[in-house]
């Protein structure tokens, strides 16, 4: 540091947003050379595809492409065989067609092929091309499926790790999937937002407890791992706090979970179950959500939503229980695969006997 840094304060504050404007530059640049390096490689995906190069030319053709680009750029390492079949499966997963409706009429004809035109650039360009080889590969022949995952990647900031996880839980195939009864007692487009916010099912693989667990149990769990599913709950969870106490009449209830989501701007109750749903557990949440909204929301909050997790459901009882309700109420299930057996826990040397153990191996 310069010693005009260290003695005028009012030059070091000028340095300093010299430095965030330059560090913002970067990665406005950044993201520049990336749209552009795959608006790129989704046109030669594109010409490969749309002209049947390695029909025409047989199996080596990429190998012989690859040879001839790395021959006029040998200075440039995305042309290897491998990378070029991608950019084909990269066109193919997005194909002209399929995307029109992200660019509108953004195409002029050159050659009777559509081009996507030089101002213009849909969201598929706009995450790293190694997050779009993993869509590739785990979304092959669903082009809504990929774009499901490249907005929420974009929404969401996601790294290339964690785009791999999330690929992994399946949770293009569980989104907005709870049972509810959102769209009779939610009026639009509230409902279908608080239907996207849901999932079914969970995915609580991060949980590791025993095969015979209780529902104390389970919740000790998530609250060890709150980041976890804080996570698995998605984007727009702020956690308020567990067993919270309400005061109903002359008696005291205590919500299993309370969380607010600042994308729906609602307070969402979540009561967890061990076992199978019961039209029980529906009449008590939406007492819940009744009392959340006489006695936390303000006049600038959306209604109280519930939302029930189970470990199964039939889906008729289900059903009947949401009609009888009017709460807004959704009902989903949980999976689990880290169980510690049972006998597991009880086989394991006490504190007490290692100590003996150890004292008598000394003598």
């Amino acid at each position: 540091m310069s010693q005009l840094m260290k003695v005028n304060s009012s030059y070091r504050e000028w340095v300093l947003t010299v430095a965030k404007r330059f560090r913002k530059s970067q990665i406005k640049a950044a993201v520049k050379v990336n749209n552009e390096m795959l608006r790129f490689y989704w046109s030669l995906g594109q010409d490969i595809s749309s002209l049947h190069m390695s029909a025409k030319y047989g199996s080596s053709f990429y190998k012989s492409l690859s040879a001839d680009l790395h021959e006029i750029f040998p200075e440039v390492h995305s042309f290897s065989v491998t990378n070029l079949k991608y950019m084909q499966y990269f066109y193919e997963l997005y194909p002209a067609e399929a995307i029109r409706p992200q660019l509108g009429d953004k195409f002029t004809e050159q050659e009777n092929c559509p081009r996507l035109e030089d101002d213009f650039s849909p969201d598929i360009f706009c995450i790293p091309w190694g997050h779009q080889k993993q869509l590739v590969d785990k979304c092959k022949g669903n082009t809504t499926k990929a774009l499901f995952y490249v907005r929420k990647t974009i929404e969401n900031n996601w790294s290339r790790a964690v785009l791999l996880n999330v690929l992994d839980s399946d949770l293009y195939e569980r989104h907005g999937k709870a049972f509810s009864n959102f769209a009779a007692t939610l009026p639009i487009p509230q409902s279908d937002l608080a239907q996207e916010i849901t999932k079914d099912p969970y995915n609580f693989d991060f949980l590791t407890i025993r095969g015979k667990y209780d529902e104390k149990e389970l919740k000790d769990a998530m609250m060890a791992n709150t980041e976890r599913f804080l996570m698995e709950l998605g984007n727009g969870f702020a956690f308020l706090g567990r067993e919270v106490r309400l005061e109903v009449g002359n008696t005291e209830k205590f919500i299993d979970l309370l969380f607010y989501n600042v994308k729906i701007h609602s307070y969402i109750v979540v009561e967890v179950k061990s076992t199978d749903f019961d039209s029980s557990y529906a009449g008590q949440l939406g007492t819940y959500v009744a009392a959340v909204n006489h006695q936390m929301k303000s006049e600038t909050d959306n209604p109280t939503i519930g939302l029930l997790i189970c470990k199964n459901m039939d889906r008729v009882e289900a059903q009947y229980a949401l009609e009888s309700s009017s709460q807004p109420l959704g009902i989903s299930t949980y999976q689990l695969s880290k169980m510690i057996p049972d006998k597991f826990k009880s086989s394991l040397p006490t504190i007490e006997e290692i100590e003996k153990n150890f004292k008598e191996n000394k003598k």
